[in-house]
C-alpha cells in the first residue's frame, strides 16, 4: 500500500506515519513537511522501531508552484497512490480587527489551496489504485453549526473551504475509483491546539487521533464519499 501524508513532521501527521508503519504490511510511505530535521528524525525512528524505510520530502506547501514541485519530488518507484492524507495546516490566532491580508493569504495557501493542488498533482497516480482514498483533515472550527471562537475566524474559514472542496472533488471525480472525504477534527493535544487555546487540555492525544484517522483512511473509502465527518468529544 502506498500512502502520502502531508504535515508529517509533528503532531497527528507524525503519529500517522508511525501508525501505518506499525499496522500495514508491505507499506510505502511518503512523509511531507517543511522541517527537514524533524522528518529525518521521523525516518530514523520508523526504521529503528518498525524496520520501515519511509520516503521524506521537505516542501513548503504555501508556495505557488506546489503542484509541480510536489509531483517532481515524489520517488520514481511510486507507480500508484492508495491513500493521500492532506494533513498540513497552519493557524494564526489573531483578533478580527488585527488580521491582515497576508495572514489570510498564508492560511488559505496552506490549509485550502495546498490540499487542492497536491491532490490534483497526483491524480494520475490515484487513478491507478482500485482503492484510492483522499482524506482531507478539516476542523470543527470550519464545521457548520459548531462553536466558534474569537481570533480564529480566518483559520476556521479556511477549514470550511476545505470541507466544501472535499464535497466538490468527490463529485468531480465521481466517474473514477477515487473517494474523497474530510474529517473535521476537534481538539487534539498538539502545538497548534496550544496556539489556539493556551489554557485548554484536550482529552485526545495525537497517537489516539492518528489511529482513528488511519483506520478511517484504510477501511472507509468504500463506505463514504464526499462526506464531512465531525470527530469531536469536547468544546473546543
Amino acid at each position: 500500500m502506498n500512502i502520502i501524508i502531508t504535515g508529517a513532521s509533528q503532531g497527528v501527521g507524525f503519529e500517522l506515519v508511525k501508525y501505518f508503519c506499525d499496522n500495514v504490511d508491505d507499506v510505502s510511505i511518503v512523509a511531507v513537511a517543511r522541517n527537514l530535521e524533524k522528518l529525518e528524525k521521523l525516518k530514523q525512528e520508523c526504521f529503528n522501531r518498525y524496520n520501515v524505510a519511509i520516503h521524506i520530502i521537505s516542501l513548503d506547501v504555501s508556495k505557488a508552484d506546489i503542484a509541480s514541485s510536489f509531483a517532481k519530488s515524489l520517488p520514481t518507484d511510486i507507480n500508484k497512490i492508495d491513500i493521500l492524507i492532506n494533513n498540513s495546516a497552519a493557524l494564526i490566532n489573531r483578533p478580527f480587527q488585527e488580521s491582515t491580508y497576508e495572514d489570510a493569504l498564508y492560511l488559505y495557501k496552506v490549509n485550502t489551496l495546498a490540499p487542492y493542488f497536491i491532490t490534483q498533482s497526483v491524480l494520475p497516480l490515484l487513478e491507478k489504485s482500485p482503492i484510492a482514498h483522499v482524506v482531507n483533515i478539516s476542523s470543527m472550527g470550519g464545521f457548520q453549526g459548531s462553536s466558534k471562537f474569537p481570533g480564529l475566524s480566518l483559520y476556521s474559514s479556511t477549514k470550511a473551504a476545505l470541507s466544501n472542496i472535499t464535497e466538490c472533488l468527490a463529485e468531480e471525480l465521481s466517474r473514477t475509483n477515487i473517494k474523497v472525504n474530510a474529517l473535521a477534527l476537534g481538539s487534539v493535544n498538539t502545538i497548534m491546539l496550544r496556539d489556539a487555546f493556551p489554557d485548554f487540555t484536550s482529552p485526545n492525544s495525537p497517537d489516539s487521533m492518528a489511529k482513528f484517522i488511519g483506520d478511517f483512511a484504510i477501511n472507509c473509502g468504500a463506505i463514504f464519499n464526499g462526506k464531512i465527518l465531525p470527530v469531536s468529544n469536547s468544546t473546543p
